[in-house]
């Protein structure tokens, strides 16, 4: 079922905005001349449960949406890292959390139709504060420890918006 890409052309690459244009044929011969790609890098969520059963989220305004929400830390897997070592990295750098026992809970993909990219998503047990945060230029996030009763009601709630986030709390609840 796999389609065959006949061309490519780059519409814009920037460093967080990468969108092509492809040509491509399907398996049966048709041919659709404009199918459209957005091309981006790996990314990382965590789950963060700290030594005394707290777990911490950050809060951060989302312009797209005008927003301010609760989440849990996200990021980017930057060139040459491994998705293990940039959520570690990114837990550490908005939150000044670290340590703990690690793994790997699921991988998610936010639109396989229209993005190249998967969401790594992990859960960090008896992580404790080594640091304060070392926010880049662009972040503006807080950072807020609750139990997790209270994670679980903002989650039935629809407290949480962002879908990648959504998936492996619900699994952190009742999946695992």
């Amino acid at each position: 079922m796999k389609w065959k890409q006949l061309s490519t052309e780059y519409l814009i690459k920037r460093p967080w905005l990468t969108a092509r244009r492809d040509k491509v044929e399907l398996p049966d011969g048709r041919v659709i001349d404009e199918y459209y790609v957005l091309e981006y890098p790996s990314w990382i969520n965590v789950i963060a449960v700290t030594k005394d059963n707290q777990m911490v989220l950050v809060r951060q305004y989302r312009h797209a949406l005008g927003c301010t929400n609760f989440e849990v830390v996200a990021g980017v897997v930057e060139e040459g890292e491994t998705p293990l070592h940039a959520a570690q990295r990114e837990l550490l750098e908005e939150t000044g959390f670290g340590g703990g026992e690690w793994q790997e809970i699921m991988q998610l993909s936010a639109n396989p139709g229209s993005m190249n990219n998967l969401t790594y998503c992990f859960l960090a047990q008896d992580v404790e504060r080594i640091s304060g945060q070392h926010l880049d230029a662009g972040e503006d996030i807080e950072v807020h420890l609750f139990s997790k009763e209270e994670v679980l009601q903002k989650l039935k709630n629809g407290d949480f918006i962002q879908s990648l986030m959504v998936a492996p709390l619900w699994k952190f609840f009742f999946g695992m």
